[in-house]
């Protein structure tokens, strides 16, 4: 009996060019809750009010905390790479002078990606944070709303970040990329 070689199916990764073509041509309607992640187009889970409550918080802590030495972006893309386009729900970047009017921000202008997890928890720790790093983003935050906690990943390489801690909240977190600037999250979870 011979056997016959069977190569597995090739998967078709898309470009972040391919993913704009698809939303101009209709494909992907201008509304579509998806992000880019890796060559696939991945849906995004529901945004419910807890997650739009630890966001806003977030954003004005951070707005506060850096005031004009960095721009704090909430629910918008960033691009890392050539098949990446995912959306972080904070990303605070370097100032440019177009604020990133005519490209999208690149892991060079990252200083923070954070990103607000509910049942999307497993996929973002497991998918979304290795992405960043690989792509060195300098740091990123996940907040778990289920459990009210905050982890803070640092040192990034292309295999994953070297420092993986759950911060004191009590205590100001501080942002290496910004000169080791202070940001109170006292009270960003409710009592």
């Amino acid at each position: 009996m011979s056997q016959i070689a069977v190569d597995p199916p090739r998967r078709h990764r898309l470009s972040v060019s391919d993913y704009y073509r698809m939303a101009e041509v209709g494909i992907l309607s201008p509304d579509a809750r998806v992000e880019l992640i890796d060559g696939e187009i991945i849906d995004m889970a529901p945004i419910g009010s807890r997650h739009n409550a630890i966001v806003d918080r977030l954003a004005v802590r951070l707005q506060k905390a850096v005031g004009e030495l960095a721009i704090v972006r909430t629910q918008g893309s960033v691009s890392l790479g050539s098949y990446s386009e995912p959306e972080p729900d904070i990303a605070l970047l370097r100032p440019n002078a177009d604020s990133y009017w005519s490209a999208q921000p690149s892991a060079a202008d990252i200083f923070l990606l954070v990103e607000v997890a509910g049942s999307s928890l497993r996929y973002d720790r497991d998918v979304k944070i290795p992405l960043y790093a690989q792509h060195l983003v300098p740091e990123v935050w996940l907040i778990d709303i289920e459990t009210l906690r905050l982890t803070q990943y640092r040192s990034p390489s292309r295999t994953g970040y070297s420092s993986i801690h759950e911060p004191d909240l009590g205590m100001p977190l501080i942002l290496e990329a910004l000169g080791n600037m202070p940001v109170d999250l006292s009270s960003l979870f409710p009592r």
